[in-house]
């Protein structure tokens, strides 16, 4: 099986003393190419920080991790080239437009943004382009993260709450753009903090509690996720009827 992430027994540790947190303890994480994981689990449950070492922004104090077909610390800068990654609060440069942050950010990462797929994206998430990125609020500085990835050519997605601070009609056309990335065969690695916000795009789920993977499997088959992640789940549902409703 070919696979695009792999971690096992990877560990990260922040802080020194008394102030010393085990942000992994051990997270062993599969992704074949081509498919659509989800990381789930509450805040301060390790996700970011497992992007961050799957980035190499950060060093593994132990455990390895594999990201495509090289180590994200030693190869960063030539796996970046292969990757779009969608961080949640982000903040950019005040004074550039969101159009202009599309295109800085396609050729950070050696790319071009596809010129078509951004104008359709742009249109179906409602933002306009054309304004300062001081203007945005925190819903449009995260579309415009997901923009960014999603008209990259990219064969592989990170996206870190990629609906967060969004409107559900926003949150709802997110999920319809990544199902539909899935389709398309583009290997998927996003986070949420509730059962439904990645149910209707993944393939594969993983709960991760406390830095650790605890169970991961097909959405409908998951034994471990919490009821506050199962509740969350059901609005998330009716939210995106809604939504979509005519």
């Amino acid at each position: 099986m070919n696979e695009a992430i792999r971690t096992e027994g990877l560990v990260k540790t922040f802080g020194q003393g008394r102030a010393r947190v085990r942000a992994l303890d051990g997270l062993d994480l599969s992704v074949p190419a081509g498919e659509a994981h989800g990381l789930l689990g509450a805040a301060g449950a390790g996700k970011t920080t497992a992007f961050r070492a799957l980035l190499g922004l950060v060093r593994a104090d132990s455990g390895t991790a594999r990201l495509l077909d090289g180590d994200p610390w030693r190869d960063a800068v030539r796996l970046h080239r292969r990757l779009a990654f969608a961080p949640a609060a982000v903040r950019f440069w005040p004074g550039l437009s969101g159009g202009e942050i599309i295109d800085l950010l396609g050729r950070l990462r050696g790319g071009r943004a596809d010129g078509r797929r951004r104008d359709e994206l742009v249109a179906r998430l409602d933002l306009d382009p054309r304004r300062k990125a001081r203007t945005y609020s925190a819903g449009e500085r995260q579309k415009l993260t997901v923009i960014s990835a999603l008209a990259s050519d990219a064969e592989l997605l990170m996206l870190d709450r990629p609906a967060a601070d969004m409107d559900p009609p926003a949150r709802a056309v997110v999920r319809a753009c990544l199902a539909e990335e899935r389709r398309d065969g583009r290997t998927l690695l996003l986070s949420g903090e509730s059962l439904g916000e990645l149910a209707e795009v993944c393939d594969r789920i993983s709960v991760v509690r406390s830095g650790r993977t605890v169970e991961s499997g097909p959405p409908d088959g998951l034994r471990h996720a919490s009821p506050e992640d199962l509740l969350l789940s059901q609005d998330a549902v009716l939210e995106n009827r809604r939504a979509a409703a005519p």
